[in-house]
């Protein structure tokens, strides 16, 4: 399979002017408006610019209109028999909008030096901002990857030193291209998280066997939400019957551990 090379995240912007819920100027109209004094020729500077005829001109028509005094104006006589140039106006416009849009990129440059290391800053943007129906969603890295004829187990690292197990198909590993240091979320749904007390001895099937301490609980009229503290201080939740619960006794600062079956962790990966 091949792997896309990562390009590195920088921080950009640009500079839009509206007016009356319109977009008035940004950086393309005032680059043609350059062509035009430069060419003093609609149709050279659209060749210049790179669009059609009609597109500079309706671009120009459009800035004429929403202007207080036009931007350009049409000239005839002389040796050229004429031609289109910028009105005092339409200089005055191009030099007040560079002027913002060099204080712009310093403004841009100087988040970029406070942000500092902006890929780090995005990836953590995208896993707060991801979706998902699952209550529990974890950030880690791979520490390893076993592969069988039809599965593979994948051992996470979570912040704090916790460790999750997974077990998905070999062709899911192999299209999400998981390797030792990969990072990766662990998706668990709340259903999937058994609870108990005094586990620590037991032997039991699940791979996943998570301690902390409750930090929360939410009472419904069937069920309850357990928010358990893991030892790393990660937060799981875990959503279990009042009956359950009751069986428990749990309250806030019980010792409790998290049984997940390594069949209900979903992998998943930023692009």
């Amino acid at each position: 399979m091949t792997r896309r090379k990562k390009v590195p995240l920088e921080v950009s912007g640009a500079i839009w002017i509206g007016k009356t819920d319109a977009v008035f100027l940004g950086s393309d109209r005032i680059g043609l408006l350059e062509k035009i004094e430069e060419h003093g020729s609609i149709t050279k500077a659209a060749r210049a610019a790179g669009i059609s005829y009609k597109t500079a001109w309706d671009a120009v028509s459009a800035m004429n209109n929403l202007s207080d005094k036009p931007l350009v104006e049409r000239t005839t006589g002389g040796r050229g028999g004429g031609g289109t140039v910028l009105t005092g106006e339409g200089k005055e416009v191009v030099r007040r909008y560079r002027i913002l849009q060099r204080e712009h990129q310093s403004f841009v440059g100087g988040l970029s030096e406070r942000i500092g290391d902006f890929h780090n800053f995005y990836r953590f943007l995208r896993r707060i901002s991801m979706k998902v129906s699952a209550r529990n969603t974890f950030a880690g890295k791979v520490s390893s990857v076993r592969k069988g004829v039809v599965s593979a187990e994948v051992m996470l690292s979570l912040k704090g030193g916790d460790t999750v197990v997974a077990v998905i198909t070999k062709e899911s590993a192999e299209n999400l291209g998981l390797r030792k240091g990969s990072e990766v979320y662990a998706i668990i749904k709340a259903s999937s998280v058994m609870l108990g007390k005094d586990l620590h001895d037991t032997r039991i099937s699940a791979r996943n066997l998570l301690c902390g301490t409750v930090e929360k609980l939410a009472e419904g009229p069937v069920n309850e939400d357990v928010t358990v503290r893991l030892s790393g201080g990660n937060l799981l939740t875990s959503v279990i019957t009042r009956e359950s619960a009751g069986k428990l006794e749990l309250k806030p600062g019980d010792h409790v551990c998290a049984v997940i079956k390594a069949s209900s962790v979903i992998l998943g990966v930023s692009e």
